[in-house]
């Protein structure tokens, strides 16, 4: 992924239509319309059970950042040859494929985390990490510091990716490749505000995924990654559940998948 120099953002003027945005709490700047996104998935079901979304993914590598490998919530307990079978055919295709680390907003061990990464490497030869649910807060920065310190002398090209959620304390963005500063609902995500210090890095540091976008909203939902600086991004119409279903909005490909790559991607091979 190329990487950008590190030049400040000029101000954003309000996307049409938005709501008014309170002063003092983000930057506002100048829209990067020539920024070219490209996909990070989070998670996708089992390959036994969603073995065409697993073909999908492959057959759209030309778009994807990275594709995340959640085999039980991490590495499981033994090798399972058909997430062996699923990440080889994507890195073949020349997609990063990251081991699942749960941190647990810090809750889980050090030793936990370097124990799920060895079993990631060994059984399923990743390229990196994504440290989901990772902590925002200064105080458990140097933790997460030392943790990635040793996922990287286990493998030196690991891409590293913390999985916040939000906009964290700015000192994590010097641990990482890059960092997922927004992780919601489409409801939340159009009218939120970008913070005001990821104007001094470029657009690859930073990661939206975005869940329940309606497909009538695609072109709004790419601008405002476009308008708050994020290269990578992942947006679905699938939801959490949360009206009371319950579900994973990342096990399944979002039904405008083909759609959306070829509005951002050199479009789906044949």
């Amino acid at each position: 992924m190329p990487h950008l120099g590190r030049t400040p953002r000029p101000g954003r003027t309000p996307l049409p239509g938005r709501r008014p945005q309170p002063t003092g709490t983000a930057a506002p700047v100048v829209p990067r319309t020539a920024l070219r996104v490209g996909f990070g998935v989070p998670g996708t079901a089992h390959p036994l059970l969603a073995s065409a979304e697993w073909a999908e993914l492959t057959r759209s590598s030309g778009s994807l950042h990275w594709v995340v490998l959640n085999v039980a919530g991490g590495p499981g307990d033994r090798p399972d040859p058909h997430c062996l079978d699923a990440a080889g055919r994507l890195r073949n295709a020349g997609v990063r494929v990251l081991g699942h680390l749960d941190v647990a907003h810090g809750a889980r061990s050090f030793g936990e985390l370097v124990s799920d990464a060895h079993r990631y490497l060994d059984w399923y030869l990743v390229d990196g990490f994504f440290l989901a649910r990772c902590p925002t807060e200064a105080a458990e920065l140097p933790e997460i510091r030392r943790t990635v310190t040793t996922l990287r002398a286990l493998l030196g090209r690991a891409h590293v990716v913390f999985g916040h959620g939000r906009h964290p304390y700015p000192g994590y963005v010097e641990s990482a490749d890059q960092l997922v500063t927004f992780s919601g609902p489409w409801t939340d995500y159009r009218w939120s505000q970008v913070a005001e210090w990821t104007a001094d890095y470029p657009p690859e540091r930073f990661c939206h995924l975005v869940h329940g976008v309606p497909r009538g909203h695609l072109d709004e939902a790419l601008r405002v990654a476009r308008w708050q600086g994020a290269s990578t991004i992942y947006f679905t119409d699938r939801t959490d559940g949360s009206g009371g279903t319950g579900g994973d909005p990342w096990e399944a490909l979002p039904g405008y998948w083909d759609e959306i790559v070829s509005r951002v991607g050199p479009g789906v091979s044949e």
